[in-house]
């Protein structure tokens, strides 16, 4: 997308984030998950477990809660914006946090668990990006650590373009508009927001997908192993039907 930086995402959403993705899955089971896998007993040299890196913590949605259990949790995260969302919250100063890239910004560690929510991996828009964010974090873990990633499983679909309405009311109307290129595994879209007082509001989305395989070739390349995948935080069994995954990858 022409003109789409990094920060772009993070810039047109935060005033909106917590109103659209506030309930985005079961936020609960994800927190305890993360904090089980975080309190390992190997791992843990804080009382409660971790400490814990979040890349692309946005405004907090997950690191939050994370931190309201007395975890040690560390941010990262493109967008100021977001940051500041984050950090006007109650709680928001228990949240370590860095405005800077979740490849070559991130905090030294070493942590025992490091983690990347919903897609956020593929806003890194190349395979590129991706296999250096996986050695990045592989160096920022402790021996035995974790890295876990929930993404969408691609499906093979076609190229298609897609317009739609995500709300109506008297005096706002949203669209989705995108467009997703199975070949260049990239999607791209606004969500066009149109108010009787305000005109017309542009949120820009980008990604670049990667298959699990892919996904498996840079944890390898990075010293990391498969420990676990399962469907969901709710650690239901991963299969062939299954559209989403969590994947934890170790440190050896």
């Amino acid at each position: 997308m022409e003109g789409y930086r990094d920060t772009s995402y993070g810039d047109a959403f935060a005033d909106v984030y917590d109103d659209w993705y506030g309930d985005l899955g079961d936020l609960d089971t994800m927190v305890t998950t993360l904090a089980d896998l975080a309190d390992l007993a190997d791992l843990a040299e804080l009382a409660g477990g971790g400490p814990i890196l979040e890349l692309g913590v946005g405004t907090g949605r997950v690191a939050l809660p994370l931190a309201a259990r007395g975890l040690e949790v560390h941010g990262v995260d493109a967008s100021r914006a977001m940051l500041a969302r984050l950090a006007g919250k109650p709680g928001g100063d228990r949240v370590r946090t860095v405005a800077g890239d979740m490849v070559d910004d991130l905090p030294p560690g070493p942590f025992a668990l490091a983690f990347v929510a919903y897609n956020t991996l593929f806003n890194l828009r190349s395979a590129a990006r991706q296999a250096a964010c996986f050695r990045a974090v592989a160096t920022r873990l402790r021996p035995g650590g974790v890295f876990v990633v929930e993404a969408f499983v691609p499906a093979a679909d076609g190229t298609r373009e897609h317009v739609g309405v995500r709300s109506l009311s008297a005096d706002r109307v949203v669209l989705a508009v995108s467009r997703t290129d199975p070949v260049a595994q990239t999607a791209e879209g606004q969500y066009v927001e149109f108010t009787e007082a305000g005109g017309v509001r542009l949120r820009p989305w980008s990604i670049r997908w990667s298959t699990l395989a892919e996904l498996d070739a840079m944890a390898r390349e990075a010293g990391l192993h498969v420990d676990q995948r399962w469907e969901g935080f709710d650690r239901a069994p991963f299969g062939p039907e299954s559209s989403r995954h969590v994947t934890v990858y170790r440190r050896t």
